[in-house]
């Protein structure tokens, strides 16, 4: 990991998550690199992107050329593409921190619904094995949100087992203006994921438009 800020490919860049993830990491001055299964498409968007930004940063690469160029990877595809995506990047990706949003969802979305493994984040691990560092963040933070210059009144739970790379976690969300929580192991990524499907079901039945969390104390 390079001593300035790291290079950050966005697996799912094309999407509005990644999207969002990479405007805003971009305009702090991270060099982003847009990966998706089609290089035309990701080159398209990081261009449109450079335009729309006035900055030079952003490159677009098909998944495993994003994953061999960058510092550190973070996976936003949905969750029916999340095994693919990790395999097309997996021998890239060793030595390096991979930051997943994932959120597992089934047909209803407002149902918790976690796989065998325990979490998304878990699952990764496995495919991607021990040269990986998984770190689980942002599974509660809608993209809308994200896209936004308002400040958002939700906070970030962060799952991991290495201590120096959830630090660096924690720096990325702050300067995407979000405060976060290390909530320990990456087994506890099964707790944020879940919570996606109690904010939703909550938007659901009380009309909020973004239910999100906060960490309190008395």
């Amino acid at each position: 990991m390079p001593r300035g800020k790291p290079k950050i490919a966005i697996f799912g860049g094309t999407g509005d998550l990644g999207s969002a993830l990479a405007k805003k990491w971009a305009k702090k001055g991270y060099g982003i690199i847009i990966g998706s299964r089609s290089k035309e498409k990701a080159t398209r968007i990081a261009r449109s992107m450079r335009k729309e930004l006035d900055v030079k940063s952003i490159e677009g690469f098909e998944l495993a050329e994003a994953a061999k160029l960058c510092d550190l990877g973070v996976i936003t595809v949905p969750y029916i593409s999340h095994a693919t995506t990790l395999k097309a990047v997996k021998k890239f990706m060793q030595g390096k921190i991979l930051v997943d949003t994932t959120v597992p969802f089934q047909k209803e979305v407002t149902k918790v619904s976690l796989p065998k493994a325990g979490s998304a984040a878990i699952e990764a691990q496995n495919i991607l094995g021990g040269g990986v560092t998984v770190i689980a963040a942002l599974q509660n933070i809608g993209s809308h949100l994200l896209s936004s210059e308002d400040s958002i009144d939700a906070e970030v739970l962060i799952s991991g087992n290495d201590e120096e790379a959830v630090n660096l976690v924690t720096k990325l969300i702050e300067d995407l203006g979000l405060r976060s929580w290390h909530a320990g192991p990456l087994e506890n990524s099964a707790a944020a994921e879940a919570v996606t499907s109690i904010l939703i079901a909550i938007n659901k039945k009380y009309k909020r438009k973004s239910s999100g969390i906060k960490i309190t104390s008395h």
